[in-house]
């Protein structure tokens, strides 16, 4: 296997009358990576998939799939690519087996070679009971999966999915996520989502944009680590108000706390850090010194929408 990019993104800006969708991003996706798109509507998430996929034309900058550039070698490109857009294109009138048929047979597989291919896909999206209905008749849920099972039908070197989990119900959406992540390794995949979870639970890495810029691109362990200087220390404790409050005053690697009462003699000790250092192992020590009961000693772990409301905020303000 390749060890250059799936794809390569270099100073990718789009216009319209009066609008930039794009403003000059750049990025690269490595193969066999699951990578999250995250942002409001209109952050260019869409924009983004259409232009990769070859739907359409950017304004300026360079995009490269597969090590093709999708401006002039936008065939070779298609080839390579599994696109599901958000508002799934599906032929209503035709029977689910058919349609993936007639997928599979327009996407270059021979006729075998489909047939093989369309019992796999029907078995991985839990199609296999439905797949003599027509699909104008099916409930949205598994009209998504046809969606699914048509960007994948063909193999493609990269995956890329518009809101795929978007009208599902809970049962669904765990199934197309367990889906999504047992195609990592042997596929790319670039998912586009406003659903913070969905990126959090599936994804290696998350790219979050907005207004057309990407604000932030790493791991979801990575951008938890650059914000810890900015979590809280838990700590429920057995102990005099007073005494709680002068020792946290006394303690220099404290910038903020706040105590509060909890169930029993406990209290609720809220304790910011300085530099994000973690001082948990100091607050252990002095209990121990102090003779307190200690019940609770935690850090707090942000969730991906702390994350990207730190991210967005500073812009969000601009505005």
């Amino acid at each position: 296997m390749s060890s250059a990019p799936m794809i390569e993104v270099s100073n990718l800006t789009k216009r319209y009358a009066g609008h930039t969708a794009l403003a000059g991003i750049s990025f690269s996706v490595a193969r066999g990576e699951i990578v999250g798109l995250l942002g409001p509507n209109g952050a260019g998430k869409s924009t983004t998939m259409r232009i990769l996929s070859c739907f359409m034309p950017a304004t300026s900058g360079t995009v490269r799939v597969a090590g093709y550039d999708v401006f002039h070698d936008s065939e070779e490109v298609r080839r390579r690519i599994g696109y599901m857009p958000e508002n799934n294109p599906l032929h209503n009138e035709m029977r689910v087996r058919e349609y993936l048929k007639f997928r599979a047979r327009l996407k270059g597989l021979g006729r075998a070679r489909s047939r093989d291919r369309i019992d796999t896909v029907l078995q991985q999206c839990s199609l296999t009971d439905v797949s003599k209905r027509i699909i104008g008749q099916l409930s949205k849920g598994y009209r998504q999966r046809v969606g699914l099972a048509d960007a994948i039908v063909h193999e493609p070197d990269l995956i890329i999915l518009d809101e795929p989990t978007i009208g599902l119900d809970p049962h669904q959406i765990r199934l197309v996520r367990s889906l999504i992540k047992s195609l990592s390794g042997s596929h790319t995949v670039l998912i586009s989502t406003h659903i913070l979870p969905e990126v959090e639970m599936t994804c290696s890495r998350v790219m979050i944009m907005l207004g057309g810029k990407i604000l932030a691109s790493d791991t979801p362990d990575n951008l938890q680590s650059r914000m810890a200087g900015k979590g809280q220390i838990i700590a429920e404790i057995a102990a005099p108000v007073a005494e709680l409050k002068t020792a946290w005053s006394q303690m220099a690697e404290v910038e903020h706390y706040d105590v509060s009462p909890s169930e029993g003699n406990f209290h609720r000790c809220a304790l910011t850090p300085r530099d994000g250092c973690d001082l948990r192992p100091e607050i252990f020590t002095l209990v121990q010194q102090r003779g307190w009961q200690l019940r609770e000693l935690t850090r707090n772990r942000h969730s991906l929408e702390d994350i990207y409301v730190q991210v967005t905020k500073p812009n969000e303000e601009e505005e």
